[in-house]
Parts: structure tokens; C-alpha cells; sequence
């Protein structure tokens, strides 16, 4: 994970770790279906949290928008 916004990291810390692991883990990637997002950063967003990497499985780009 790479902080890029000091603000997203504090909503990001918020969550209990295992919530955490859940959302890294589900992740939905158009070639591939649910994957595990990695070497993603984190973004502040009007909605709550977005997570941006590649798909473990194939290296395309995912998102992941964790809601307040």
C-alpha cells in the first residue's frame, strides 16, 4: 500500500483490520471476476475511501470504493 493522501489514510486506519483484509480481498476485475487488489494507493473521495492497484491474477488496473 502506498499513502498518497493523509486524509484517506486516517478514514483507511479507522476501519478494524479484518475489514480491511475483506475489502483488499474482494475486489471485482472485468477480465477476471473477484480478485485481491495489490500495490494499490489509497484516495480521499467524497464517497468514503478508493482504493486504486493492479489485479493479483492478470496486472490490469482495479478500484475499490470503501463507503463511509
Amino acid at each position: 500500500m502506498t499513502v498518497i493522501d493523509f486524509k484517506a489514510a486516517q478514514k483507511w486506519a479507522k476501519l478494524p483490520k479484518d475489514i480491511q483484509e475483506i475489502v483488499v480481498n474482494n475486489v471485482y476485475c472485468s477480465t477476471c471476476g473477484v480478485t485481491t487488489i495489490v500495490k494499490y494507493t489509497i484516495h480521499d473521495d467524497k464517497l468514503g475511501v478508493l482504493l486504486k492497484g493492479k489485479c493479483k491474477k492478470c496486472g490490469e488496473d482495479v478500484a475499490r470504493l470503501v463507503e463511509k
